[in-house]
């Protein structure tokens, strides 16, 4: 992903919309670059905070966006154990097809 294709997503990001291959390339972008790192960093900042402010809330923002970073590290190492896990259950299915065949097939 360049840093165009990773501003572009920052909306995304910040209203939880973007899905496990999305958010893991977004995330990886962000982690190794600074720009789109300050650029994420702003717009949470206007985002966040006016929706702070109006609810009369104290809030620390770099906290806060650290932990909505942590959040998107979890969902994606989540989503890659159940891709796995789903991959897991695909061959177990081919197996019992091919032992049901042989079976009734007396192979």
């Amino acid at each position: 992903m360049n840093c165009k294709e990773a501003e572009k997503k920052i909306p995304s990001f910040l209203q939880d919309d973007l899905d496990g291959r999305n958010l893991a390339e977004f995330v990886e972008h962000i982690d190794e670059c600074p720009e789109c790192m300050e650029e994420l960093s702003i717009q949470f900042l206007v985002a966040e905070g006016m929706e702070q402010l109006e609810k009369g809330n104290s809030f620390n923002l770099q906290e806060a966006l650290h932990y909505k970073l942590a959040e998107a590290d979890d969902k994606i190492r989540l989503n890659r154990i159940l891709r796995r896990i789903l991959i897991w259950l695909e061959a177990a299915v081919v197996v019992a097809i091919v032992i049901a065949l042989c079976v009734v097939f007396r192979l």
